[in-house]
C-alpha cells in the first residue's frame, strides 16, 4: 500500500455509471483511474467528470479530466493499491482476464457487482492478490455525457479484509457512506433480495419512485422476495438488506397500502423522481440485462434445493422477451404483471397438485 502522505491509487474497471460515480467522488482523495468505453470517458476527457448526489448544488463535485487517469485498457492495474471492479456480472470472467496479467502482489480486488457470484468469478482467474466483495446500494443515472447523480440513498458495504482500512477511510473522507462487515454475503443476498424490484420496473418503464408508488407493481416484486426469502432460508442464509428493513419483512412492506408505504419509504430511503434502475437502462439501450443472476438465480436455487419459483422464472421469461422485442417491448402496467404473475403461480400449483 502507499505511505501515509501519497494518495492511494485505485483503478475502476468497468467504468460506467456506477464506476463514474464512485470516482469522480474518490477522485480528490485518491489517485483514480477509470477504465471503460469511448462513449463513456471521451466526454469526461473533454469537460471532466461531475458527480452530484441529488441532495443539492452544494454537493455537485466537478473533477477535471486532468485530474484523472482515464484508460481504455487495464494497465493502469500495474501500480494500483485497489482494484473497483464495477462491470456489469455478466462481464466478470471476460474483464478479470484482461487485467489479471497486470495485476500486482500487494493489491486488493473489490468485486462491486450484483448477484451473489461476481466476487468468486472474480477469485477463479486471480491466484496471488485478495479479492473481495462489495455491495453499492444506490441506483446512479447518467444525467448528461459526463454527469452522473445518485439517484437514492444507501451504505456501501465492503467485506472486512486487512487490506480494505485504506480504501473504507478514502470512501468515508469522499462522503461515500460505507461499513466494513463481516457477513458480507448475508448483505449480498439481502442485495438481490432489493435488486429483484429491477426487473418490475424495466418491465413497467416508470421512474423508481412511481413504480414503487403503484401497489400492484410492489405486489410483483413482494412475490418476488417472498420466493427469495424462502429459496435463501432453504440454503441457511439469513440474509441483510443493506437499508433500515429486515429482509423478512420486505414482502409485507411492499404490499402495504400506498400512503402508508410512503411514509415508510420516507424514513428509511431516497429515491429520485426520475431514478431508473440499470436493467431498465439496459433495456433502453439494447443491452442483455442481468435478470439470470437475480430472479434466475433464484430460480436456479430453487431447483436445487426444491422450493418452488414461479413468480421469478415467469419474470425472466418475461425479461427475456422484452430483451429480444427491443423498442417494442411492452410496457406493463400494474395490474396486468400482478395478474399474470399470479396465473404463472396458479399453474405452478396445479402442476404440483397433479404430481402429487
Amino acid at each position: 500500500m502507499t505511505g501515509p502522505d501519497t494518495p492511494i491509487r485505485i483503478t475502476v474497471i468497468g467504468a460506467g455509471v456506477v464506476g463514474c460515480y464512485l470516482g469522480g467522488r474518490l477522485a480528490r482523495h485518491a489517485d483514480v483511474t477509470l477504465v471503460g468505453r469511448p462513449h463513456v470517458l471521451d466526454p469526461i476527457r473533454a469537460v471532466g467528470l461531475t458527480v452530484e448526489s441529488g441532495q443539492g448544488v452544494e454537493d455537485r463535485l466537478h473533477v477535471p479530466a486532468d485530474a484523472l487517469t482515464l484508460a481504455g485498457s487495464p494497465e493502469s492495474v500495474r501500480r494500483s493499491d485497489v482494484v473497483l471492479v464495477c462491470t456489469k456480472a455478466g462481464s466478470t470472467a471476460a474483464a478479470t482476464a484482461e487485467f489479471v496479467p497486470f495485476l500486482r502482489p500487494g493489491s486488493l480486488v473489490v468485486g462491486l457487482q450484483n448477484g451473489l457470484h461476481s466476487a468468486d468469478l472474480i477469485r477463479e482467474g486471480v491466484d496471488h492478490t485478495p479479492v473481495i466483495a462489495g455491495v453499492i446500494p444506490f441506483n446512479v443515472a447518467r444525467t448528461g455525457p459526463a454527469t452522473y447523480r445518485r439517484t437514492s440513498t444507501g451504505e456501501i458495504r465492503i467485506a472486512e479484509h486487512p487490506l480494505a482500512g485504506p480504501l473504507v477511510r478514502v470512501m468515508e473522507e469522499a462522503d461515500l457512506p460505507v461499513r466494513a462487515t463481516d457477513d458480507i454475503q448475508a448483505v449480498l443476498h439481502g442485495k438481490v433480495l432489493l435488486n429483484l424490484n429491477n426487473a418490475v420496473q424495466a418491465l413497467s418503464g416508470l421512474p423508481l419512485r412511481s413504480e414503487l408508488l403503484d401497489r400492484d407493481l410492489r405486489r410483483c416484486v413482494a412475490l418476488c422476495q417472498a420466493e427469495g426469502n424462502r429459496v435463501f432460508t432453504a440454503a441457511g442464509v439469513v440474509s441483510r438488506v443493506p437499508i433500515a428493513v429486515p429482509a423478512g419483512l420486505l414482502p409485507y412492506v411492499m404490499r402495504l397500502p400506498t400512503p402508508v408505504f410512503r411514509r415508510l419509504a420516507r424514513a428509511v430511503m431516497r429515491v429520485d423522481a426520475d431514478g431508473t434502475s440499470s436493467m431498465n437502462d439496459d433495456l433502453v439501450r439494447g443491452r442483455p440485462t442481468e435478470i439470470d443472476v437475480l430472479q434466475g438465480e433464484v430460480v436456479r436455487m430453487g431447483r436445487y434445493l426444491g422450493v418452488e419459483t414461479p413468480a421469478c422464472a415467469h419474470m425472466v421469461e418475461l425479461v427475456h422477451e422484452a430483451e429480444r422485442a427491443g423498442p417494442d417491448r411492452r410496457q406493463w402496467t400494474g395490474r396486468a404483471l400482478l395478474a399474470e404473475l399470479q396465473r404463472a403461480r396458479g399453474r405452478a400449483r396445479r402442476l404440483a397438485r397433479r404430481q402429487a
